[in-house]
């Protein structure tokens, strides 16, 4: 398990990471969400131990993270824009890999740059950027540690590609046990992947909760009432956003399915249906009750 306690990080007058505090539980993918300059690079590269935090304590299976020189075997990062050597090829990147992670799998990884379509000596610098995130990933995954932390990962990848690499990392979870963080600014990327998700916004946490436990606990109705009154009784649930167009009413609401089918069965209705909502619906919900315009903060 990752713990981060009251870690903060400035980069002279510019708070990065404020007071963060969260917990990564090892065995689920944990999705970091937020946008450009949220702090989610400044992040992970803490929890890497590429940096170091100002204030507060980063434990990865209760040892104390310490920036150091030379890799972490149980952390493997990618970076957003990975690094590969001038000139190098794939079959470079193994070579020095495999000094630096003593359990690097070779042959896996060979296997994978065959069904990639990856040269192995080609130049990597003549790969699109595409090419280069399933190098950086194949990388990663061939490390074998424990944690695989990810920024901006999936970016570059076309949707087939992007299914594929999931499809990996379920994979590589159920084998081998890994814990893959994910930080992303596009909720959609990480919605089929995660099982909790944080929310990171100008260097703070707004939310961090389980991705199954916030479906279950929030619904979408839409409905046409027989009679404007039969709208009041609305009052005795907990309401989180209500829209009206004409006679068709919008409604999210904190209750599990079960909860809210059986409240709005007694109302005199035209009809109405619960619907499943998107992580992205999800999240707009949650911090428009805490004061937050969700809208404003996560890029589509």
């Amino acid at each position: 398990m990752i713990t981060l306690q009251h870690v903060s990080k400035c980069f002279d007058d510019l708070k990065a990471v404020d007071g963060v505090s969260l917990s990564m539980q090892e065995g689920t993918v944990f999705g970091l969400i937020g946008t450009n300059g949220a702090g989610k690079t400044t992040l992970l590269s803490m929890i890497a131990g590429i940096i170091k935090p100002d204030g507060g304590e980063i434990f990865i299976d209760e040892k104390r993270v310490e920036v150091r020189q030379g890799s972490n075997p149980d952390v493997y990062f990618i970076p957003d824009e990975p690094y590969f050597f001038r000139n190098g090829t794939a079959k470079d990147m193994e070579k020095y890999l495999s000094t630096v992670y003593p359990d690097f799998a070779t042959e896996p990884f060979y296997e994978y740059l065959e069904k990639f379509g990856l040269e192995k000596n080609r130049k990597i610098s003549t790969f699109s950027k595409g090419m280069q995130k399933q190098l950086a990933i194949l990388c990663g995954l061939c490390a074998n540690t424990k944690y695989l932390i990810c920024d901006e990962t999936f970016d570059g990848l076309d949707p087939v590609m992007r299914q594929g690499i999931k499809a990996i990392f379920a994979n590589h979870m159920e084998l081998r046990g890994l814990t893959p963080i994910i930080a992303s600014h596009n909720l959609r990327e990480l919605e089929d992947i995660c099982d909790h998700v944080g929310l990171l916004h100008r260097g703070g946490v707004i939310l961090s909760k389980d991705l199954l436990e916030m479906k279950c606990n929030i619904q979408k109705v839409q409905c046409v009432f027989q009679r404007e009154e039969e709208q009041k009784k609305l009052q005795d649930l907990e309401i989180l956003k209500l829209e009206k167009r004409g006679m068709l009413s919008t409604i999210t609401l904190r209750g599990s399915r079960e909860e809210i089918q059986t409240a709005f069965s007694a109302f005199d209705t035209v009809f109405f249906e619960v619907l499943p909502l998107s992580l992205e619906e999800i999240f707009i919900s949650e911090t428009e009750v805490v004061g937050y315009d969700i809208k404003k903060l996560i890029l589509n």
